[in-house]
This record gives structure tokens, sequence and C-alpha cells, in this order.
């Protein structure tokens, strides 16, 4: 085990020093200790755990993932990883320690939601912990913590928003995945002609193809572009950033039809860059340097920060890529490897063409992993190009985990697309974790014990040798269970007895509507979530609001849905349950699901059993047909597992205590909380905040009144 070493300070070295002549004999000095290790957390978005033959499982035809096998074989594979169904409240359970039912954050956080459900500036977030020990801290990509610049009046701390939960950079977006594929390939053909986003070549698409082109790039320049270049010239000038303009020769004016305001899926993005001293600049969609494939933008930038780095102080850096999100398009062809399928003629819709295109994300994410830990000094290549990384002879700890279970079209087989991302059964949160660094004790191995998604905000702490209770307010409740000993003693004992995750819906305002309804086919399921339809089709969902599949005027509700589905004699469709969780234990898994009842308007709860089954390489999985619960009687020994879980669901729910007034989550409601109340009516022009404890979508003085009605009121968990 190697790690990098520092010096004693000078007082402990006096110390030393006198403690030695007092003794009357000479006493050796004791060795230096260990340099606290740097942090690099890699979030993988949408990446369950049915993608990965190195967990056991990856279908028929997995990707090829030889950098993922590389870092799992140098470290630790936990086979026994739960995240939350959906990103936000995953994203925020690493960095807050604490399970969504106590910081609202239940869903992925789109743009009708307050900043009730945002992560808080008040919260302790891990890269506040770590400055505790020196650490600077930056994030480079998604991690989708906050609202955004789709509704403003609900995003409070705007562009400084990762700098006021304690970043001291950031690069990337605030939205939760990349924007919807431009159709119109930048402005040169008229709405959804061409699916991918790129203008591909006759071969591919004798109709709408073009073998030749012009090449215009964000900077004002143009170049030539043919067959003698790429088999498919559109796509090769998307993915060098540039709109290709078909059959058409380059003009000293660009011509007006060439729109480089158009967001177009994985090749565009609008990044906002956030320092230390507070200051923020954004670089939009139409400058050169925004423009490419993300998931290369995202190792560039992470790249140039490490370098920055002076070696001085510790540091984290969490880069959070894209991919695997939709929308699914085709990744940069030098990232592939040689004998892929040819892509460039799909159409980007259709379960066979996304299933091709999640294993050719995959594989480009596979080949960025491996650049990002070469380029940062981590790792490097041998002379036949395979990744050799030694993680005992570096002093950087690499953490990679998925923030949810994989999304219905993209599921490997035999896990479950109907209960994937956005369900609380074993596809939807069930992830891979890898640890690699100079202290894991016989790499190679995997962990079996459950562990939570929570459990990383204590295992930064642990890496940075911090104590959380002693920096954590008490009344605080923390969710997060050690990791560190199962890196360092093989034969550690299982830590948690129970593992937890769940989903909700976020808060809105109270008078505010519903998004339109959308359908999902692979779940079978109908939600109201997107605010817009480009995003519901992007999941590959039908859009039944306003010129949707219900006509013009559209449906208002998903039981809406429902009773047209019926009328035009077709099946009626599962709506999105309003709160799901999980709990288990080493051997079953209670789930319950409170969902609306169109008849009576009312959320009925229902509850499911299963027995866990983890077995490789096919998993008996949480499906319908194996629910525990619709035998009758249970034996007796499944009842008392039914009961005992059911206990412990409620004392979890029963802990978290509600402090109306405490805007600032410090247990107490005082003159600090007229501060936040004033600061946020004063800076966001009385908007959302984690002031507005009416939930009306204003931080006003009728928020300011519950503060005072409950003047000195302390809240804890031993407080009734």
């Amino acid at each position: 085990m190697k790690w990098k070493r520092i010096a004693l300070g000078a007082t402990a070295l006096m110390t030393l020093t006198l403690s030695a002549c007092d003794s009357g004999h000479h006493t050796a000095t004791p060795p230096p200790r260990k340099a606290l290790p740097n942090i690099l957390f890699v979030v993988l978005d949408d990446f369950g755990v049915d993608q990965l033959p190195i967990f056991g499982y990856g279908g028929a035809t997995p990707a090829r993932t030889p950098n993922l096998d590389a870092i799992a074989h140098a470290g630790v594979r936990f086979r026994n990883a739960w995240s939350m169904p959906t990103c936000s409240p995953s994203r925020a359970t690493f960095f807050e320690g604490r399970y969504p039912f106590r910081t609202q954050v239940r869903n992925a956080i789109v743009a009708d939601d307050l900043a009730n459900s945002q992560v808080s500036p008040y919260e302790m977030t891990t890269p506040k912990i770590l400055k505790e020990k020196g650490y600077v801290n930056a994030v480079i990509g998604k991690m989708h913590l906050s609202g955004s610049d789709l509704n403003p009046d609900h995003n409070p701390l705007g562009h400084r928003v990762m700098y006021e939960l304690g970043w001291d950079h950031f690069e990337g977006y605030l939205d939760g995945g990349p924007f919807p594929l431009d159709t119109t390939a930048g402005g040169v053909a008229p709405d959804g002609t061409h699916g991918c986003g790129f203008v591909p070549s006759t071969r591919d698409d004798p109709a709408r193809g073009a073998d030749a082109g012009a090449c215009y790039l964000a900077d004002g320049s143009c170049s030539p572009l043919g067959l003698a270049r790429s088999p498919t010239p559109g796509r090769l000038c998307m993915e060098q950033g540039g709109i290709f303009d078909p059959g058409a020769v380059c003009r000293a004016a660009r011509p007006s039809y060439i729109d480089f305001s158009k967001q177009n899926g994985y090749y565009t993005a609008e990044w906002i860059i956030s320092e230390a001293d507070g200051s923020v600049r954004v670089e939009a969609v139409t400058e050169p340097g925004a423009r490419g494939y993300r998931v290369v933008q995202e190792t560039d930038r992470a790249v140039a920060w490490l370098k920055q780095q002076s070696g001085e102080r510790p540091w984290m850096l969490s880069v959070g890529y894209s991919a695997i999100h939709t929308p699914l398009q085709q990744p940069p062809v030098a990232l592939l490897p040689s004998d892929s399928l040819p892509t460039s003629g799909f159409t980007c819709t259709g379960t066979a063409e996304q299933r091709i295109l999640t294993n050719q994300m995959i594989e480009a994410l596979d080949a960025e992993i491996g650049r990002l830990l070469v380029e940062a000094g981590l790792a490097r290549h041998d002379e036949t190009g395979r990744l050799v990384y030694r993680p005992e002879d570096t002093n950087t700890v690499l953490i990679i985990m998925g923030d949810n279970g994989t999304y219905g079209p993209s599921v490997k087989a035999p896990f479950n697309p109907a209960r994937a991302k956005g369900f609380p059964y074993q596809t939807g949160v069930w992830v891979p974790l890898i640890v690699a660094g100079p202290m894991v004790q016989q790499p190679g191995r995997s962990v079996p014990h459950m562990v939570n998604s929570t459990d990383l905000y204590r295992l930064f702490a642990e890496l940075a040798d911090i104590r959380l209770e002693s920096v954590m307010p008490d009344d605080r409740p923390i969710d997060a269970q050690p990791l560190l000993p199962y890196l360092t003693a093989p034969d550690a004992a299982p830590i948690r007895s129970t593992n937890y995750t769940e989903m909700g819906t976020n808060i809105k305002a109270r008078t505010a509507a519903l998004p339109s309804p959308c359908v999902i086919p692979t779940s079978n399921i109908c939600v109201q979530l997107f605010p817009q339809q480009a995003v519901c089709e992007d999941q590959g969902g039908s859009w039944y609001g306003p010129g949707g599949v219900a006509g013009q005027a559209g449906l208002s509700s998903c039981c809406a849905v429902n009773e047209w589905l019926l009328a035009q004699g077709q099946d009626a469709v599962d709506i999105m349950p309003d709160t799901q969780r999980a709990i288990r234990n080493a051997t079953h898994k209670l789930v319950q699901i409170e969902r609306l009842n169109c008849s009576t308007q009312q959320l009925e709860l229902s509850e499911e059993l299963y027995a866990i089954d983890e077995a490789i390489p096919i998993p008996r999985l949480d499906n319908s047909l194996y629910n525990l619960l619709t035998q009758a009687p249970l034996p007796a020994d499944v009842q008392q597992q039914y009961d005992r879980l059911r206990g412990e669901m409620q004392a979890l729910l029963d802990s978290h205590v509600v402090c109306p007034g405490d805007g600032n989550l410090d247990g107490v409601v005082d003159a600090a909380d007229v501060e936040g109340w004033q600061r946020f009516n004063r800076d966001t022009v009385g908007q959302s905040s984690w002031y507005d404890f009416n939930h009306d979508g204003l931080t006003n003085e009728a928020d300011l009144l519950i503060i005072q009605e409950n003047m000195g009121r302390r809240c804890g968990p031993a407080v009734s």
C-alpha cells in the first residue's frame, strides 16, 4: 500500500523531541502520517448493473467496456449497491447523506418544481465538509441538484447555485440531460427530417442524404466535406461541432438558415462556469467551445481542471458524465471499436436501434473514462492500447457509481424494462459501484453486502479523515453508513441490516397545474412530469398534451388519458405513483406504493413483498409474478419478515421531524430564519425559495408570519 506522505507539523515534532529528551534515551522518530488522498468521483447517468458483464450481467450482447473492467479488477466491486430510482434524489444523497423524505428532493428536478425540492444551501454538503481538511472541490458536467434557466423563478440561486452549495469550481449544466435532438440538423431541413440530428449520406438515406456539402463552424469558418473525408460527411461535421449544409459550397457569408442557437442532443450544451470567488460566466451554445460531443467535453474539462491543481492541497473532483441519458444518439466514430455496427442510417427511434445506440454510447463512455485516467496521470496505455491502472501507485481514490437504474428501452435481459428507472424495483435501483485506491486490500474482489447511495457521503468524509458526527448538527439525521471498512478489510462484516430507496413527487406551487400527460410504452405508464412535448418524446413517450396524440386541445391528466384510451377501444395504462418506497433486509424486500384512484380521486396504498435473489447471470427479480403477498396465508417465517420490514419502514419515516419556520435547517426557529427570509424575499423578488413554507411559489409575508408564529421552537429527533 503506497501513499504519498507529508511531514509532521512543527508543534507535534517539538513535542516528540521533548518527550525523547525527558526519557533519557534515544527514541526513533515515528513515521510521518499519510497524506489525505485525492478523490475522483465519476457518476454514470441512467446506468444500471444490468449493463456490465464485470458484475455478472450485460444481456446477450453487452457493450465492450475494457477500461471499466480494468478499474474493477484494480479495485472493489460492490454487487449490492442501491441508488434512488431517479437522478436528482440519488445525486442529492451522494453529497448530503440523507434520504429524500428528509430533504424533499424526491424526483428528478424539472422546471415546475419549487426550490423546496432542490438541494438547500443550508445543507452540510460534501464540499463544505471537505474544506475543513483543506480540500479544493469541483464538479464537471451534470449533477442536477437545482433548477435551471427553464424557470428562473424556481431557481433562486441562479447560476451561482453550485458555488452556494460549496463547490469551488463548477463547469457543467443545471438541466437534467441533453436537449432533444435537432431534426432540422441546424436549420438546413424542415422539422422531423433528420431523426439523429445530422444529415446522412446517400448510402444511408437516398432520399434525404448528401455526400458532399459545406461544414460551417461556430467560429465563422467553413470547409468543404465529402466522402473522401468520411463515409458520412454530415455526421463528421456534427462531431466537429459544426452544421453541414448538404450539397452546398462554402460562402463568404454564412447562410441565414444555418442556426447555431439550436440545441442538438449530445453535440451542444450551454456551459455554466462558476469559480471560487463567486464569479460566473456562461458559454452559450453558439460559442465554439460549447459544441462537440458532451462526453468528450466532460473529459476535456475535467482533465484541464486537474492539470491546474498544484498538488499542495488535496482535491475532490466529481465528473457527472451525461451518458447514457436520453436522447440516445450516435457517439463519435473515433471512440468506437473498429468493428462497430454502422449506425449513420439510423433514425434514432425504435427499441432495436436504441439498444445498439446504448451499447455504442457505453463503449464511447468507457473510452473516455480511460482517457480521463491516463491524461490525469493515474493510468497509462500499454503498447496494445490496454489500460494499465495501478491505484496503489497513486494517492487518488477513484469511485464510479450509477445514479439510478437503466432507462426502459436500454435495459438488458433478464432485467425488467417496465420496472426500471423511475421505480423502486431492482432494475430501477440496483447500480454498479466500483472503488479503487491505494488503501484497497485484495483488489479484484466483490463485496456482497448492502450499500446505499447515501453511504458515499460518509465514504468521502472517511477518506478525508473526518468524523461526520463531529461536524454535523446534533439534530441533523444522517442516513449514511460506513464504506471504508469494506475497502481495508476483505473480511469485514456487513454494516447495513437494511437498505432503503424511494421516489416521490417534488413540491410544486399549490395552485400550479401539473404538466401534460405523457405515456411511456416500455413501462406502460402515464406520467405528468415532462414540461415539453419534445422531452416526452425523447423519453420514447407519446404526448397527450396540446397538439399530441389526443388532438389539438390535448388532455389534462393521466386519468383523462385512460378515459380516452378506453373510449378508443384500447387498454388503459398504469398511472405513475405519487410515492414509491422500498426497504429490504438480507432475505426479503417490501415495496409500498401510493397511487391515485381515478374514480375516488384519493391516494391508495398498496404493498408488495419479494424474496431477495441476486443470482448470476439470471436473478429472480421483483416482478409482479413473485409478489409473496398474493399468497394467503403467508408462511410464518415470511409473515415475520413482512411484519419486521413494515415496522422498520415506519420507524424510518417517523424519524423525520417537520419544523415549520426553520428554513436554514439548524433545528431552531430564531432570528437567523428572519434574516434568511429577508435575503430571499429581497434577492428573488419574493419568488420561490427554501423559506416558502406554504408552498405557494412565493417568499412573502405569509412565510414570515410562519416564522414569527414558531419563534423559539426547537426541533430534533428527540423532540415531539
